[in-house]
Protein backbone atom coordinates (compact mmCIF):
# COMPACT_ATOMS: atom_id res chain seq x y z
CA UNK A 1 0.00 0.00 0.00
CA UNK A 2 1.31 3.36 -1.14
CA UNK A 3 0.22 6.70 1.06
CA UNK A 4 0.99 10.65 -0.37
CA UNK A 5 1.10 12.97 2.07
CA UNK A 6 0.61 16.47 0.68
CA UNK A 7 2.31 18.97 3.35
CA UNK A 8 4.62 16.52 4.83
CA UNK A 9 7.43 17.96 5.60
CA UNK A 10 6.03 19.78 8.77
CA UNK A 11 5.13 18.49 12.27
CA UNK A 12 2.34 16.24 12.15
CA UNK A 13 3.81 15.24 8.66
CA UNK A 14 6.93 13.80 9.55
CA UNK A 15 5.46 11.75 12.95
CA UNK A 16 2.40 10.50 10.22
CA UNK A 17 5.29 9.08 7.62
CA UNK A 18 7.21 7.37 10.53
CA UNK A 19 3.87 5.36 11.88
CA UNK A 20 2.74 4.47 8.43
CA UNK A 21 6.27 3.09 7.50
CA UNK A 22 6.34 1.38 10.54
CA UNK A 23 3.08 -0.58 9.55
CA UNK A 24 4.70 -1.56 6.38
CA UNK A 25 3.50 1.45 4.21
CA UNK A 26 4.87 3.06 1.03
CA UNK A 27 5.51 6.49 2.31
CA UNK A 28 5.28 9.36 -0.84
CA UNK A 29 5.43 13.20 0.88
CA UNK A 30 4.91 16.70 -0.70
CA UNK A 31 7.26 19.80 0.47
CA UNK A 32 7.84 23.12 -0.69
CA UNK A 33 11.30 23.62 -2.32
CA UNK A 34 13.01 25.31 0.44
CA UNK A 35 11.98 22.24 3.41
CA UNK A 36 14.15 19.25 4.03
CA UNK A 37 12.89 16.06 3.17
CA UNK A 38 11.98 14.14 6.59
CA UNK A 39 13.49 11.16 6.94
CA UNK A 40 16.37 9.00 5.57
CA UNK A 41 16.04 8.70 1.74
CA UNK A 42 12.06 9.06 1.87
CA UNK A 43 10.29 9.66 -1.36
CA UNK A 44 9.60 13.15 -1.42
CA UNK A 45 8.31 15.82 -4.22
CA UNK A 46 8.40 19.99 -4.17
CA UNK A 47 4.61 20.80 -5.14
CA UNK A 48 2.97 23.85 -5.20
CA UNK A 49 -0.97 22.94 -4.24
CA UNK A 50 -2.20 26.13 -6.32
CA UNK A 51 -0.52 24.85 -9.30
CA UNK A 52 -3.37 22.27 -10.39
CA UNK A 53 -1.35 21.05 -13.57
CA UNK A 54 1.32 20.15 -10.86
CA UNK A 55 -1.10 18.56 -8.11
CA UNK A 56 -2.69 16.65 -11.30
CA UNK A 57 0.34 15.22 -12.73
CA UNK A 58 1.66 13.87 -9.55
CA UNK A 59 -1.52 11.94 -8.30
CA UNK A 60 -1.09 10.44 -11.89
CA UNK A 61 2.17 9.41 -11.66
CA UNK A 62 1.76 7.92 -8.05
CA UNK A 63 -1.68 6.66 -8.16
CA UNK A 64 -1.64 6.27 -4.36
CA UNK A 65 -3.96 4.16 -2.81
CA UNK A 66 -4.27 6.55 -0.07
CA UNK A 67 -3.78 10.45 0.68
CA UNK A 68 -3.50 12.46 3.47
CA UNK A 69 -3.90 16.36 2.68
CA UNK A 70 -2.15 18.24 5.59
CA UNK A 71 -1.07 21.25 3.50
CA UNK A 72 -2.57 24.42 5.12
CA UNK A 73 -1.65 28.14 5.68
CA UNK A 74 -2.19 26.85 9.60
CA UNK A 75 -1.57 30.64 11.20
CA UNK A 76 -4.69 32.01 12.84
CA UNK A 77 -2.32 35.48 12.93
CA UNK A 78 -1.26 35.14 9.49
CA UNK A 79 -4.57 34.43 8.39
CA UNK A 80 -6.21 38.02 9.37
CA UNK A 81 -2.89 39.80 7.69
CA UNK A 82 -3.06 37.67 4.17
CA UNK A 83 -6.30 36.10 4.00
CA UNK A 84 -6.46 35.93 0.31
CA UNK A 85 -3.32 33.87 1.13
CA UNK A 86 -5.07 31.06 3.37
CA UNK A 87 -8.17 31.16 1.24
CA UNK A 88 -6.32 29.86 -1.87
CA UNK A 89 -4.00 27.60 -0.25
CA UNK A 90 -6.66 26.18 2.13
CA UNK A 91 -9.42 26.21 -0.09
CA UNK A 92 -8.13 26.07 -3.25
CA UNK A 93 -5.35 23.91 -2.61
CA UNK A 94 -8.26 21.19 -1.06
CA UNK A 95 -9.94 21.62 -4.37
CA UNK A 96 -6.47 21.03 -6.69
CA UNK A 97 -5.92 18.01 -5.01
CA UNK A 98 -9.82 16.40 -4.64
CA UNK A 99 -9.90 17.54 -8.94
CA UNK A 100 -7.00 15.70 -9.83
CA UNK A 101 -8.40 12.73 -8.25
CA UNK A 102 -11.73 13.31 -9.92
CA UNK A 103 -9.87 13.23 -13.01
CA UNK A 104 -8.27 10.36 -13.23
CA UNK A 105 -10.34 7.62 -14.25
CA UNK A 106 -10.88 4.62 -12.38
CA UNK A 107 -9.41 5.69 -9.38
CA UNK A 108 -10.50 5.34 -5.63
CA UNK A 109 -8.72 6.42 -3.19
CA UNK A 110 -9.23 6.90 0.33
CA UNK A 111 -8.50 10.43 1.38
CA UNK A 112 -8.39 12.32 4.81
CA UNK A 113 -8.74 16.23 4.29
CA UNK A 114 -7.35 17.36 8.32
CA UNK A 115 -9.10 20.76 9.41
CA UNK A 116 -8.78 21.68 13.02
CA UNK A 117 -10.66 22.30 16.45
CA UNK A 118 -11.24 26.08 15.63
CA UNK A 119 -14.37 25.38 12.93
CA UNK A 120 -16.68 25.25 16.45
CA UNK A 121 -15.21 28.76 17.17
CA UNK A 122 -17.24 30.09 19.63
CA UNK A 123 -18.22 27.32 21.53
CA UNK A 124 -20.96 27.59 24.37
CA UNK A 125 -20.63 25.65 28.07
CA UNK A 126 -23.42 23.35 27.60
CA UNK A 127 -22.13 22.61 24.09
CA UNK A 128 -18.77 20.88 25.84
CA UNK A 129 -17.23 18.37 24.96
CA UNK A 130 -17.82 19.47 21.33
CA UNK A 131 -19.17 16.65 19.24
CA UNK A 132 -19.34 16.75 15.07
CA UNK A 133 -22.60 17.77 15.58
CA UNK A 134 -22.53 20.62 16.79
CA UNK A 135 -22.99 23.96 15.25
CA UNK A 136 -19.75 25.25 13.95
CA UNK A 137 -18.88 29.16 14.04
CA UNK A 138 -15.60 30.35 12.80
CA UNK A 139 -14.17 33.08 14.55
CA UNK A 140 -11.65 33.73 12.06
CA UNK A 141 -10.51 33.70 8.37
CA UNK A 142 -8.39 30.39 9.13
CA UNK A 143 -11.02 28.22 11.15
CA UNK A 144 -13.37 29.81 8.21
CA UNK A 145 -11.42 28.11 5.48
CA UNK A 146 -11.30 25.14 7.36
CA UNK A 147 -15.20 24.45 7.56
CA UNK A 148 -15.46 25.35 3.75
CA UNK A 149 -13.01 22.30 3.03
CA UNK A 150 -15.26 20.11 5.40
CA UNK A 151 -18.18 21.27 3.21
CA UNK A 152 -16.12 20.91 0.11
CA UNK A 153 -15.25 17.50 1.47
CA UNK A 154 -18.44 16.20 1.79
CA UNK A 155 -20.06 17.66 -1.22
CA UNK A 156 -17.40 15.80 -3.65
CA UNK A 157 -17.88 12.63 -1.58
CA UNK A 158 -21.16 12.63 -2.22
CA UNK A 159 -21.65 14.07 -5.80
CA UNK A 160 -18.53 12.01 -7.15
CA UNK A 161 -18.67 8.79 -4.93
CA UNK A 162 -15.10 9.98 -3.27
CA UNK A 163 -14.04 8.38 -0.61
CA UNK A 164 -13.51 11.44 1.89
CA UNK A 165 -12.95 11.70 4.86
CA UNK A 166 -12.84 14.84 6.99
CA UNK A 167 -11.03 15.54 10.36
CA UNK A 168 -11.42 18.43 13.12
CA UNK A 169 -8.22 18.12 14.70
CA UNK A 170 -7.72 19.65 18.37
CA UNK A 171 -4.31 20.83 19.84
CA UNK A 172 -1.87 17.89 19.01
CA UNK A 173 1.59 18.59 20.79
CA UNK A 174 4.96 16.55 20.96
CA UNK A 175 8.82 16.72 19.97
CA UNK A 176 9.19 18.95 16.40
CA UNK A 177 6.21 21.32 17.43
CA UNK A 178 7.11 25.00 16.30
CA UNK A 179 7.59 27.75 19.19
CA UNK A 180 3.97 29.32 18.12
CA UNK A 181 2.54 27.12 19.76
CA UNK A 182 1.74 27.20 23.55
CA UNK A 183 3.59 23.60 24.37
CA UNK A 184 6.38 24.04 22.59
CA UNK A 185 6.70 27.77 23.40
CA UNK A 186 6.51 26.80 27.01
CA UNK A 187 9.38 23.96 26.86
CA UNK A 188 11.55 25.95 24.80
CA UNK A 189 11.65 29.22 27.31
CA UNK A 190 12.47 26.55 30.10
CA UNK A 191 15.72 24.81 27.89
CA UNK A 192 16.18 28.02 27.34
CA UNK A 193 16.83 28.99 30.77
CA UNK A 194 18.26 25.70 32.16
CA UNK A 195 21.14 26.48 29.40
CA UNK A 196 21.54 29.80 30.90
CA UNK A 197 20.27 31.74 27.86
CA UNK A 198 17.66 33.60 29.05
CA UNK A 199 16.74 34.69 32.86
CA UNK A 200 14.56 32.64 34.69
CA UNK A 201 11.35 33.79 33.42
CA UNK A 202 8.66 32.14 31.58
CA UNK A 203 6.98 34.59 29.41
CA UNK A 204 3.04 33.89 29.48
CA UNK A 205 -0.39 34.31 27.56
CA UNK A 206 -3.88 33.52 29.47
CA UNK A 207 -3.55 30.45 31.99
CA UNK A 208 -7.12 29.87 32.46
CA UNK A 209 -8.33 28.75 29.20
CA UNK A 210 -8.80 25.38 28.86
CA UNK A 211 -7.52 22.84 25.94
CA UNK A 212 -7.37 19.47 24.54
CA UNK A 213 -4.04 18.44 24.25
CA UNK A 214 -3.25 15.03 22.40
CA UNK A 215 0.03 13.38 21.93
CA UNK A 216 1.04 13.67 18.00
CA UNK A 217 1.91 9.77 18.24
CA UNK A 218 -1.41 8.90 19.19
CA UNK A 219 -2.70 11.90 16.53
CA UNK A 220 -1.14 10.09 13.75
CA UNK A 221 -2.29 6.45 14.75
CA UNK A 222 -5.85 8.00 14.51
CA UNK A 223 -5.12 9.38 11.26
CA UNK A 224 -4.46 6.05 9.88
CA UNK A 225 -7.74 4.45 11.42
CA UNK A 226 -9.97 6.53 10.12
CA UNK A 227 -8.69 6.10 7.32
CA UNK A 228 -8.52 2.53 6.95
CA UNK A 229 -12.19 2.33 9.25
CA UNK A 230 -13.59 5.43 8.67
CA UNK A 231 -17.15 5.84 6.74
CA UNK A 232 -16.56 7.75 4.06
CA UNK A 233 -18.05 11.20 3.77
CA UNK A 234 -18.10 11.77 7.50
CA UNK A 235 -16.28 14.11 10.07
CA UNK A 236 -14.24 12.97 13.02
CA UNK A 237 -12.99 14.99 15.85
CA UNK A 238 -9.37 14.03 16.97
CA UNK A 239 -8.33 15.08 20.14
CA UNK A 240 -7.72 13.57 23.50
CA UNK A 241 -11.24 13.91 24.94
CA UNK A 242 -10.09 15.99 28.23
CA UNK A 243 -9.67 19.62 28.90
CA UNK A 244 -7.14 21.12 30.87
CA UNK A 245 -6.21 24.43 31.75
CA UNK A 246 -3.13 25.63 30.40
CA UNK A 247 -1.74 27.31 34.04
CA UNK A 248 -2.06 23.49 34.77
CA UNK A 249 0.05 22.37 31.78
CA UNK A 250 2.58 24.84 32.81
CA UNK A 251 3.28 23.45 36.35
CA UNK A 252 3.22 20.21 34.80
CA UNK A 253 6.19 21.51 32.43
CA UNK A 254 7.59 23.46 35.27
CA UNK A 255 7.91 20.42 37.60
CA UNK A 256 10.31 18.49 34.57
CA UNK A 257 13.11 21.05 35.60
CA UNK A 258 15.33 21.34 38.30
CA UNK A 259 15.60 24.79 37.75
CA UNK A 260 13.24 27.53 39.44
CA UNK A 261 11.54 29.62 36.91
CA UNK A 262 9.16 32.47 37.78
CA UNK A 263 5.81 33.05 35.77
CA UNK A 264 5.38 36.72 34.06
CA UNK A 265 2.25 37.60 31.94
CA UNK A 266 3.62 38.89 28.37
CA UNK A 267 0.50 40.94 26.64
CA UNK A 268 1.97 40.51 23.70
CA UNK A 269 0.67 36.56 24.30
CA UNK A 270 -2.75 37.43 25.25
CA UNK A 271 -5.62 37.13 22.71
CA UNK A 272 -8.21 39.49 22.67
CA UNK A 273 -10.75 36.97 22.41
CA UNK A 274 -10.06 33.46 24.30
CA UNK A 275 -12.56 30.43 24.36
CA UNK A 276 -12.60 29.61 28.07
CA UNK A 277 -12.68 26.08 26.91
CA UNK A 278 -12.76 23.80 23.79
CA UNK A 279 -13.03 19.74 24.59
CA UNK A 280 -13.16 17.23 21.91
CA UNK A 281 -15.90 14.60 22.10
CA UNK A 282 -14.64 11.69 20.70
CA UNK A 283 -16.73 9.08 21.06
CA UNK A 284 -17.14 8.66 16.86
CA UNK A 285 -13.91 7.95 16.34
CA UNK A 286 -13.71 5.78 19.17
CA UNK A 287 -16.50 3.58 18.18
CA UNK A 288 -16.27 3.20 14.66
CA UNK A 289 -11.99 2.51 14.79
CA UNK A 290 -11.49 1.59 18.52
CA UNK A 291 -8.91 4.43 19.04
CA UNK A 292 -8.02 4.99 22.01
CA UNK A 293 -5.08 7.78 23.22
CA UNK A 294 -1.64 5.79 24.54
CA UNK A 295 1.09 8.47 25.55
CA UNK A 296 0.14 10.02 29.15
CA UNK A 297 0.31 13.90 29.48
CA UNK A 298 3.52 13.48 31.19
CA UNK A 299 5.51 11.62 28.97
CA UNK A 300 4.34 13.54 25.82
CA UNK A 301 6.10 17.07 27.92
CA UNK A 302 9.16 15.03 29.08
CA UNK A 303 9.48 13.92 25.60
CA UNK A 304 8.71 17.54 24.21
CA UNK A 305 11.00 19.57 26.61
CA UNK A 306 13.85 16.98 25.88
CA UNK A 307 13.17 17.80 22.14
CA UNK A 308 14.12 21.31 22.94
CA UNK A 309 16.93 20.37 25.34
CA UNK A 310 18.53 18.62 22.40
CA UNK A 311 17.99 21.65 20.47
CA UNK A 312 19.31 23.74 22.13
CA UNK A 313 22.39 22.18 23.05
CA UNK A 314 23.01 21.81 19.60
CA UNK A 315 22.60 25.22 18.96
CA UNK A 316 19.52 25.16 16.63
CA UNK A 317 16.22 26.44 17.00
Amino acid sequence: MKALIIGGAGFVGGHLANHLEEKGWSVAITKLPAEPTPGNGREAYDLDILAPDQVEQLIRDLKPDAIFHLAAQSSVALSWKKPALTIDVNVKGAIHVLDAVRLVKDYRPRILLIGSGEEYGQIRPEETPVSEETPVRPGNIYAATKVAQNLIGGIYAKAYGMEIMMIRAFNHIGAGQAPMFVTADFCKQVAEAEKGQREPILRVGNLSAKRDFTDVRDVVRAYVLLLEKGRVGETYNVGSGHAIAIEELLHRILKLSSLSISIETDPEKLRPVDIPIIEADTRKLVGDTGWHPRYPLEETLRWTLDDWRDKISEGTK
